[in-house]
């Protein structure tokens, strides 16, 4: 599966942003479709996902409340529509497919991902 990532770009500590991940080549639904992030000179780390079902939502705990996930099947797109944001949100944002089959407690690991886009940067100004 191909996976397109866009909508990043620069905005002010408070402001929001909102992510679009397009999928295309496989079947949308036979994915489990997540965020994953890096900042300036760490390593990527886990943003948010769905569950197998595609009727969960997982958050690292740092956005939980600011950040939301969600998904168009129809348009094979997912979102990551991101709130109140500040400085330490910063870094290039990666959507990610892992297999349907993925197990619940592998799904923050990024092994467990086979597809990636290409990544979106976001800014954010305080």
């Amino acid at each position: 599966v191909q996976l397109q990532a866009s909508g990043g770009g620069l905005a002010q500590a408070g402001g929001s942003l909102r992510l679009s991940c397009s999928a295309s080549g496989r079947t949308f639904s036979n994915y489990i479709m997540g965020w994953f992030r890096r900042a300036p000179g760490k390593e990527r780390e886990f943003v948010s996902s769905f569950n197998r079902n595609g009727d969960k939502t997982y958050y690292t705990d740092s956005v939980k409340g600011r950040f939301t996930i969600s998904r168009d099947i129809a348009k094979s797109t997912v979102y990551l529509q991101m709130n109140s944001l500040k400085p330490e949100d910063m870094g290039v944002y990666y959507c990610a497919a892992a297999p349907r089959s993925t197990i619940l407690s592998a799904i923050g690991n990024e092994g467990s991902h086979y597809y990636w886009g290409q990544g979106t940067q976001v800014t954010v100004s305080s």
